[in-house]
């Protein structure tokens, strides 16, 4: 698990390899991702939209952008959490993915960016 705060906002990320599958005929590896998002400032927030860069072993580079997380905008009163599960298909057993969300303070009205620190993707099998 991999762990970053980002003025006072707590990100928690776990990941797991979810198989392989044929599509086009190309083999594509499934992960999922479970994240953590843990309010310990002082005011409430919410979190408006997210940015990914998903990279795999063979250099290939997606950005993925888009409102909210799993269809959800969810607000953190201080001390509160918020977990989801989402997941990425890479065409290599694996990779990294990093990012940031777009998130507002309740108390300010002011907008900050919160990072989600580097993790990795790896098949078990891809593993020395």
């Amino acid at each position: 698990m991999v762990q970053q705060v980002t003025q006072g906002i707590k990100i928690s990320v776990k990941t797991e390899f979810d198989g392989t599958f044929y599509k086009n005929r190309k083999i594509q590896y499934a992960f999922a991702y479970n994240v953590t998002i843990e309010n310990q400032s002082k005011d409430t927030v919410q979190l408006t939209s997210r940015h990914w860069k998903i990279k795999d072993a063979l250099n290939v580079t997606e950005i993925v952008e888009g409102e909210g997380v799993i269809g959800q905008k969810p607000i953190l009163h201080p001390g509160e959490k918020h977990m989801y599960t989402s997941g990425c298909l890479l065409l290599s057993p694996f990779g990294a993915m990093k990012g940031y969300y777009n998130m507002v303070n309740y108390a300010t009205t002011r907008r900050f960016r919160v990072s989600i620190p580097l993790f990795k993707l790896s098949a078990p099998f891809s593993m020395n």
